[in-house]
């Protein structure tokens, strides 16, 4: 093990060795870089992406395989703990993500259109459940997060709406992410739901700068 620099705490083993938080960043930065591209080519020649759980394992594997090939587009297969919520045994996640993807489908199909007066709420009352939803599986062993939040634009780009992105890199920004998934563990959706307002109102903004 390689001695600890002042301010690192953590080292991580990956397919470039033995490296520090610092070195992985940038990494990570790049593999999440690499799953979107991936994502915006195949909606780009498909117009729809099919999020099954042999897409979402492919776009994981992307992201993540050449940092770590152990974990990267496989199921875990350890126990976890998050905060206070314990996700599904390992063994069930195949069945518990083959009932999510169904479950996508199903949602997605009864979602208003968009002239709805409804067509908004219901729209981010879905990407709440799919995006709590996801985390809540916890199926990949690392990353997540950042998949849960690339699904929600992969479901936007779906409905040919833009991609949003949430604010979550910054410590408040992380804080307010954490609250509003700790209180959806618990059944209450306003925090993160109104997360998503937000990034669709912010997405909105950028889009009327450019037209």
């Amino acid at each position: 093990m390689p001695k600890k620099r002042i301010g690192e705490t953590s080292y991580q083993e990956t397919t470039f060795g033995i490296i520090p938080r610092s070195k992985l960043i940038p990494l990570e930065i790049e593999g999440i870089k690499r799953a979107w591209d991936f994502v915006l080519k195949q909606h780009q020649r498909d117009q729809k992406i099919p999020i099954t759980v042999t897409s979402l394992k492919k776009i994981h594997k992307i992201g993540f395989g050449w940092i770590f090939p152990e974990h990267g587009g496989k199921f875990r297969k350890i126990e976890v703990h998050v905060s206070k919520h314990s996700p599904p045994k390992s063994y069930l996640i195949p069945q518990v993500m083959e009932d999510f993807a169904e479950d996508l489908k199903a949602r997605i199909r009864h979602i208003p259109k968009i002239e709805n007066d409804e067509f908004l709420n219901e729209l981010i009352q879905f990407l709440s459940w799919a995006h709590h939803r996801f985390l809540w599986i916890h199926p990949f062993q690392d990353y997540n997060g950042r998949i849960g939040r690339l699904l929600i634009s992969m479901l936007l780009l779906n409905l040919n709406l833009p991609p949003v992105e949430l604010k979550v890199e910054t410590p408040s920004g992380r804080k307010r992410y954490i609250q509003a998934l700790q209180q959806a563990d618990n059944g209450n959706y306003t925090k993160l739901e109104k997360l998503i307002a937000e990034a669709i109102d912010e997405a909105i903004k950028e889009l009327r700068k450019v037209s």
